[in-house]
């Protein structure tokens, strides 16, 4: 596997390297001994599916609160997308950036999102799937989200005829927002 860091910290693209014959060809997707020699989290809880119908669904921007903040690695196994992680981690000097990708099932491209980043996507194609590996077990009463479109983070998504986004999606604060009730003097 070839791991490149991303410009926010503890983000990594990964690229599966083929071994290549007339029968098609073999690739790890995921080694703990190669992610723990890269610093990155190989502990596995759980792995999730999240099919999309139609091209122009986004979901997100997600994540866990602490203590149940997650790891992911994320994989496109069918169709494309256009996969965004965000830095929430206060201290960090990426702080409030965020990053864009195409992840495809043609590509076999996969993301590490280390915890304390939110992440979404919008597909490019319709009947596209995504994989997840994720670090620790879901636990609904710590799920948070950061509205898509929050004028602060500027997201550059591609633009679609029609997106799909679900109501709950729709009705994310704003990162201002989050960030004004982690500073309240009541939590």
């Amino acid at each position: 596997m070839k791991l490149t860091e991303l410009i926010l910290g503890g983000a990594f693209l990964i690229e599966p390297e083929r071994h290549e014959d007339e029968r098609g060809f073999f690739a790890r997707t995921f080694c703990s001994t190669e992610f723990a020699a890269h610093g990155l989290n190989p502990a596995v809880a759980q792995c999730s599916v999240s099919y999309n119908r139609r091209r122009g669904t986004l979901r997100g921007l997600h994540y866990q609160a602490a203590p149940h903040a997650e790891d992911k690695l994320v994989r496109c196994t069918a169709g494309a997308v256009f996969d965004v992680i965000v830095d929430l981690r206060p201290g960090s000097a990426t702080f409030r950036r965020w990053v864009g990708l195409e992840l495809s099932a043609v590509q076999r491209r996969m993301l590490y999102v280390p915890a304390g980043l939110a992440h979404g996507f919008q597909t490019l194609a319709d009947d596209t799937e995504i994989f997840y590996q994720i670090s620790t077990p879901y636990v609904p009463e710590a799920t948070r989200g950061i509205r898509w479109d929050d004028p602060e983070l500027a997201i550059g998504w591609p633009a679609v005829a029609a997106r799909v986004i679900s109501r709950r999606d729709l009705a994310l604060p704003t990162l201002g927002a989050v960030l004004a009730d982690r500073e309240s003097p009541s939590r």
